[in-house]
């Protein structure tokens, strides 16, 4: 099938950055799991080797759409007007601010914010006093689940500290 004279060729080169970075994250997280109990290792190994099918599959598209001419290497598409219209540049803010503040703000406190800004970013600022709810219900079920219940190692912060003193002591 020729592609389209009138159309011009899809930028790939944008498209291709995240699902590199994808390959090296699970190239490099099945490298640091060797040492881990064999349920893990088979749970991460599924779960990665999904993620490298999906990959390699948008791969081979890629390579079909580059030799029928449908498709360039071109990065003009990796950041756009879009972004910042669609909100992806602040999503990507506050997945970094995220990764940098937990260990100091907690997770339930982190989470609480990481999902209430988001959300707030993906709704355009509409109906915030839900947002701030539905944010606060989540953020707590997570502490309720993963902190309270499991006793997992998430960063504890001010939340945390606060609600282990009260449901010690009363």
């Amino acid at each position: 099938m020729a592609s389209d004279p009138y159309k011009p060729p899809r930028q790939i080169g944008g498209e291709l950055v995240i699902p590199i970075i994808a390959v090296g994250f699970t190239l490099y997280f099945f490298s640091t799991i060797w040492n881990s109990p064999w349920t893990a290792q088979v749970s991460a190994f599924m779960v990665g080797g999904i993620l490298l099918l999906v990959c390699a599959i948008f791969f081979v598209r890629s390579i079909i759409w580059l030799r029928r001419g449908e498709g360039t290497l071109g990065f003009s598409n990796l950041f756009t007007i879009d972004d910042i219209r669609t909100g992806r540049i602040g999503l990507l803010v506050m997945t970094i601010a995220y990764v940098m503040f937990i260990d100091y703000l907690g997770f339930t406190l982190m989470t609480f914010l990481f999902l209430a800004i988001s959300m707030l970013i993906l709704a355009k600022g509409r109906n915030p006093v839900f947002i701030t709810l539905i944010s606060g219900v989540m953020a707590l079920t997570g502490w309720a689940v993963f902190i309270w219940a499991f006793d997992t190692r998430f960063p504890r912060g001010w939340f945390e500290t606060t609600m282990k003193a009260v449901l010690t002591n009363g």
